[in-house]
């Protein structure tokens, strides 16, 4: 392999980046925050960007080549991101790669939870894990629920499109009304 090959960059990247890009604008509605509930913090901007990001990452599994390679560079573009924003707000070399490990394995429960109660049309078991992980077990009202609701119209929002392009169009969330 030249000097070329190994500065050649993954083909991919652009459209993962502008994929979660979109996942990020997604997981920052104020509807979320201030009707749905979920905590203004760290951990909670951390769960709906996961959130959004594992929905975008679900279907471009699912969609025909580059399919599965968008999905990996989606992953790789959020945390990337993740190591980024650790470092600004000041935690250092030694500390950041266990917490992005953590992290990592923290996404995957979720999406492994998410998907198969996405997989098997379980309400009751999105809405268990939403509360599990989102409000961290806390008891949170209608917010699990609501939230369920918001993630079962946005899984079959994104089901009807071709995410290939690097463009993802999700609902509004307050578009979504809660289910009992």
């Amino acid at each position: 392999m030249s000097v070329f090959g190994l500065l050649r960059r993954d083909p991919h990247e652009r459209t993962g980046h502008e994929l979660y890009a979109a996942a990020v604008a997604a997981a920052r509605d104020p509807y979320l925050y201030a009707v749905v509930g979920v905590p203004d913090t760290l951990d909670g901007r951390f769960d709906l960007v996961g959130l959004h990001a594992f929905l975008v990452i679900r279907h471009l599994q699912r969609q025909r080549p580059p399919g599965p390679a968008l999905a990996q560079a989606v992953f790789d573009a959020m945390f990337n991101d993740m190591d980024v924003n650790l470092r600004e707000i000041g935690d250092g070399d030694l500390s950041v790669g266990k917490k992005v490990k953590v992290m990592w394995e923290a996404f995957h429960g979720r999406c492994v939870a998410y998907g198969q109660a996405l997989d098997g049309g379980d309400d009751a078991s999105l809405r268990a894990a939403l509360a599990r992980n989102v409000w961290r077990g806390a008891e949170a009202c209608t917010g699990p629920a609501h939230l369920a609701a918001i993630v079962r119209a946005e899984d079959g929002h994104l089901a009807g499109q071709h995410l290939g392009s690097g463009r993802v169009a999700f609902l509004p969330a307050a578009f979504v009304q809660a289910r009992p």
